[in-house]
């Protein structure tokens, strides 16, 4: 199920304006010039917007969201009608759709299971058209992000255009490496209402993940940086093997 934060209505519409510095998508948009993919699948969307940004480069991008609030607010959005949309995780993946698989922000991190991470390595690589990539980010363990997880180092106050003031805030809630619970709070001073999101991410260090990829017939090309958070995260860039 996913979490409330990508179904609540209230909180999908606050979102993308909540975290409104996306220059960690920066590295996304320019890697349309790298590889010069003619097609995109975007795996855990979201509200859309990476979908909709490659989009208006004229390619064809697919975006793909097990959480149907998220969807529904995504095709909503001014360009929207640029994009296809598909509700359902890596098993709705079309067959040899795509030149390239994009997972960004905790897209590859809240798939917890092994069972259901060892099927979208699968169902990314028969997504891929020969010479394909999958490129995803996850947060490096060693680095203890949840460290930082406390109301204390995470609450901060935004004003959002016709909503108002809203306090925001995370806290962590269980640890049982590699899985580590956390819970979101916001607290809207238009009308005192509180709402709540609890998620877990799953925490893998390089030497697993390059494991994964190459036992489902990926060749690690790269393991990039996060220039927007250097030495934090991992960007992994796997060709899938023809």
């Amino acid at each position: 199920m996913p979490d409330a934060v990508f179904e609540n209505r209230r909180l999908v519409s606050i979102y993308d304006a909540l975290d409104s510095d996306r220059r960690d998508l920066d590295v996304y948009a320019a890697m349309i010039d790298e590889f010069r993919p003619k097609a995109v699948i975007d795996l855990g969307c979201g509200t859309g917007l990476l979908a909709r940004r490659l989009a208006r480069s004229g390619i064809a991008v697919t975006g793909v969201d097990p959480a149907s609030g998220s969807l529904e607010y995504a095709r909503a959005q001014p360009g929207a009608r640029r994009v296809r949309w598909i509700l359902g995780d890596a098993s709705a993946l079309p067959t040899a759709a795509a030149d390239l698989v994009l997972m960004t922000g905790n897209a590859a991190q809240a798939i917890i299971e092994p069972a259901d991470w060892n099927n979208m390595l699968r169902r990314t690589s028969a997504a891929l058209r020969p010479g394909g990539r999958l490129v995803f980010e996850t947060r490096d363990p060693a680095r203890r992000a949840w460290e930082r997880w406390t109301r204390a180092e995470s609450w901060r106050r935004v004003q959002i255009d016709g909503v108002g003031s809203v306090e925001t805030w995370v806290e962590l809630t269980g640890m049982n490496l590699p899985l580590v619970s956390f819970r979101h709070t916001w607290v809207f001073e238009s009308d005192g209402v509180s709402l709540t999101s609890d998620s877990t991410l799953r925490f893998r260090d390089r030497v697993e993940i390059e494991s994964d990829l190459q036992r489902h017939g990926y060749a690690v090309e790269e393991v990039r940086d996060a220039p927007d958070r250097p030495g934090l995260e991992f960007v992994f860039v796997a060709l899938r093997a023809d």
